[in-house]
């Protein structure tokens, strides 16, 4: 793996690092009062917002991987796409097979999982109270480790 797909990847993992201890902080009394946080407060849209992007630079690595670089204007529009062709061309159902016992479903619900936080991202972090999305900023935990330690896993094997 060559440094600027590892660079990524590490970047993956620290938004979803950030992710974890956004929602700590929303939630864990004592941490809120730890940092001197009102107990009213919560940082919700914060965790989708680095959930997804924890999930956008985990699909840049991996087609880093594959020789594709994606870059501004639409970086992310062209990185899904581009993402989106290997799963596709079934290129990501071989590679899960030797990781997953259920190749086909786990490689589609990838894909679906990086369109569902990229269109959550957008209508959860820009249009709706922050307070309002505990049960988003949990799933959008659970799909993001999911993504990255899959495309991780996949990554580490080449």
């Amino acid at each position: 793996m060559d440094s600027e797909t590892k660079l990524y990847l590490n970047r993956a993992e620290d938004e979803y690092l950030l992710a974890t201890k956004d929602l700590d902080l929303s939630t864990k009394k004592e941490v809120k009062s730890f940092f001197g946080i009102p107990e009213d407060k919560t940082f919700y849209n914060s965790v989708i917002s680095h959930c997804y992007y924890s999930i956008f630079y985990c699909a840049k690595a991996y087609l880093l991987c594959k020789g594709i670089k994606t870059r501004v204007p639409e970086e992310h529009k062209k990185t899904y796409e581009e993402f989106k062709k290997f799963v596709v061309s079934n290129v990501l159902n071989k590679e899960f097979l030797k990781i997953y016992e259920d190749a086909l479903n786990k490689a589609e619900s990838l894909l679906k999982i990086f369109f569902y936080e990229k269109r959550k991202r957008g209508r959860f972090v820009y249009n709706i109270k922050a307070e309002s999305n505990f049960f988003f900023a949990k799933e959008s935990l659970q799909n993001s480790r999911k993504f990255v330690s899959s495309i991780k896993s996949i990554l580490e094997l080449k």
